[in-house]
């Protein structure tokens, strides 16, 4: 009986021939499947053994085979595996040699090339050495990777492993030997990654975990800045006329980058001058100059409780910010009203140095400068009364129009959040997590916050005009209309803002702590200086590719650095609820199980509270928190009968920072992304986005 040995699709079977023609045969299979074999596959006939014992024989014996003795032996040429065997084993090797020879040849690659019809050629040596010291690297990486998941899973992390954590977890190489052995560590003990690792000690601290993830993902070269050449921020030394003012700006205690001040001029003549002037770094920062790259490259200030990243070294702020005392070079809008009525007459924007008598604080101040006071029901016993008391009458007026244009009012139904951390004596520095976070509110729309927002956003969409009016291209924001998911969005042509109430809206007002800020004060610039022909002399010009480069990129930074701030302020506020042992939070239910606390800005889920009605308020019960994965674990202990305070209306809008956008209840719920593992794996260990609460107020 004539039996074949044939391969098909890299594996080698065995069975009895039926019937043979020129080019194919049939053969049967002991499972009694018959399938039609192409000659040329087949590698050997035999008539004994039989096809089961033949295969099981060979498989058997192949491992023996040396591969080195087999190379020595093999011809320079071409050659069959039958010759091969023969020479081998002995010129009478039978079947099971040959087959034997066959299976060890066919899985060796790096000694034997293939040439198809069970031909082959023995690899040159050097090529040899290179495969065999390539194999004995992945069998040392294979052990690594064993000896790594098996301490991992008895709780130790291998100090490579703790090295390449955030890589691991956030950006993985998934041919690294580190992240399969965490893989194969959490599939061995049946644990999330995250947990893993932490139960392993790789997490030191929950604080710094989530610090050196944002520096790992946004700045892996650190935050530090590259040293810049001499007189890399020059001075303004332009020979600007004095402005004839008496400027002040108000900001927080924190602020290092003073941006903008205001004046008043007039004041019971009849016709008043309000002045907003902003620092100017654009009359002396050039596009493609070493400080733009540094400030292209990081595109705004990231803020967070108790710390700062700026866009700018500070040598370099200190250059261009409007310190109290000191005739600082400016962007000058000046607005000419009419005093009984605040009917706009015209309005002019100058290049100048500006006189700044003062650096207001609002957080000393907001005590003091009251509404009341403002509007003449209450002593005025402060420095600038009479200029603020008018900024406030036209603050209002202007948010009143605005209101008209947008169909309903503006409205501040929740307070901002400020975080304050009590440091060590002689701490200094960035926050290290084990610092007591005091956590206070401020009203938003508070008197001197109302001045500010209506004065940029008077600015910011008057200079937006300009740029129009002169054909020249800038950065604007636009909000086709207020309906739910309408977001805003950034181009670069002038389109209504439905959620400001403005027929277009820059951002030129915070040169100093945003990119794009700068980008159009080099375009106003360009306008103040050459009218109607700054559409050849400014830096950008129409459909500039930069341009859109630029939109692109700090959009992406912008959402990166916000993201990061809404979680960072989420960790301090659980750690506040934790060092100040809260047990229960009062709260309003939002949407699909989500609530928001009364009095904290904090945003989480309690199970029972999907059927009640929005604004319905609720007791829960602290059950968990979870520093690394940002999770609070609640559950319900009451419904309460009050109804909260603004929660049965509209999510609040904040229209001084622009952000009539809504909330996305999606991303509310708090939890950690991680890019670790397959998709079974990954699922185990993924929890919701982080919430988003307040801002801290930090400048």
């Amino acid at each position: 009986m004539l039996y074949a040995l044939f391969e098909d699709a890299g594996k080698f079977h065995a069975g009895r021939v039926m019937s043979e023609a020129e080019s194919s045969m049939q053969v049967e299979l002991d499972s009694g499947k018959r399938v039609k074999v192409k000659a040329a596959a087949v590698m050997l006939r035999f008539d004994k053994p039989g096809p089961a014992d033949l295969l099981a024989q060979a498989q058997a014996m192949a491992p023996s085979i040396e591969l080195d003795l087999a190379w020595e032996f093999a011809p320079e040429g071409e050659f069959s595996f039958v010759e091969l065997a023969r020479d081998y084993f002995s010129a009478a090797a039978g079947p099971d040699q040959q087959a034997a020879t066959l299976l060890r040849l066919f899985e060796a690659p790096h000694y034997f090339r293939r040439l198809g019809k069970g031909n082959f050629k023995k690899a040159p040596e050097d090529i040899v050495k290179a495969a065999l010291l390539g194999i004995e690297r992945k069998r040392q990486q294979a052990l690594q990777i064993e000896a790594w998941a098996a301490d991992l899973a008895a709780g130790q992390c291998p100090p490579p492993v703790r090295e390449q954590l955030y890589r691991i977890l956030f950006k993985p190489d998934k041919n690294g030997p580190e992240y399969k052995a965490v893989v194969e560590a959490a599939r061995r003990s049946h644990r999330a990654p995250l947990d893993l690792l932490k139960a392993a000690g790789a997490i030191d601290s929950p604080y710094q975990f989530h610090w050196k993830r944002f520096l790992f993902e946004t700045f892996p070269q650190g935050t530090g800045f590259p040293a810049l050449p001499a007189n890399a921020a020059p001075a303004i030394k332009d020979d600007l006329p004095l402005a004839p003012v008496r400027a002040f700006s108000i900001d927080d205690s924190q602020t290092t980058e003073i941006d903008d001040a205001l004046s008043v001029q007039g004041l019971s003549t009849g016709t008043v001058v309000f002045g907003i002037h902003i620092a100017a770094p654009a009359l002396a920062v050039a596009p493609d100059s070493p400080v733009d790259k540094l400030a292209r490259d990081r595109l705004s200030t990231v803020y967070m409780p108790g710390w700062k990243i700026t866009m700018l070294p500070d040598s370099v702020v200190q250059t261009y910010t409007l310190t109290e005392g000191r005739d600082c070079p400016a962007v000058s809008l000046y607005v000419t009203l009419d005093e009984a009525t605040l009917e706009v007459r015209s309005s002019e924007t100058k290049i100048e140095r500006v006189p700044i008598a003062a650096n207001l604080r609002h957080d000393q101040l907001d005590s003091v400068i009251s509404e009341a006071s403002l509007t003449g029901e209450a002593t005025a016993d402060y420095a600038f009364a009479p200029e603020l008391a008018f900024a406030f009458r036209l603050a209002r007026a202007l948010k009143a129009q605005r209101e008209l244009v947008r169909g309903k009012p503006e409205t501040f139904n929740r307070p901002d959040y400020n975080f304050k951390l009590e440091r060590a004596p002689g701490q200094e520095g960035e926050p290290t997590g084990s610092e007591r976070v005091l956590i206070s509110t401020r009203q938003r729309g508070a008197p001197l916050d109302l001045i500010v927002a209506e004065a940029m956003i008077l600015a910011n969409s008057t200079w937006g005009g300009m740029l129009a009016d002169h054909g020249v291209p800038g950065i604007y924001r636009s909000q086709a209309s207020m309906l739910p998911g309408v977001k805003v969005k950034m181009g670069t042509r002038p389109a209504p803002h439905a959620g400001m109430g403005v027929a277009q809206y820059t951002w030129a007002t915070s040169p100093l702590r945003r990119y794009v800020d700068l980008v159009n004060q080099w375009q106003i610039v360009a306008c103040v200086r050459h009218g109607r022909t700054a559409a050849l002399a400014a830096p950008f010009k129409p459909k500039d590719a930069q341009l859109f480069s630029i939109i692109s990129g700090f959009d992406a930074a912008y959402a990166a650095y916000n993201d990061f701030q809404n979680a960072i302020e989420r960790w301090w506020t659980l750690k506040w609820l934790d060092q100040n042992a809260v047990g229960e939070l009062d709260a309003a239910v939002m949407k699909d199980g989500l609530v928001r606390a009364d009095t904290l800005p904090l945003v989480f889920r309690v199970g029972g509270t999907e059927s009640l009605p929005r604004g319905a308020r609720v007791r829960a019960r602290v059950a968990g928190i979870d520093l690394l994965t940002l999770e609070l674990h609640a559950t319900l202990l009451a419904r309460l009968d009050t109804p909260a305070a603004g929660d049965s209306a509209a999510p609040a809008e904040d229209a001084a920072a622009d952000e009539a956008e809504g909330e996305d209840l999606a991303s509310a719920s708090g939890g950690l992304k991680l890019a670790i593992g397959d998709d079974d794996l990954a699922a185990a260990d993924t929890a919701a986005d982080a919430a988003t609460p307040q801002p801290s107020g930090a400048a």
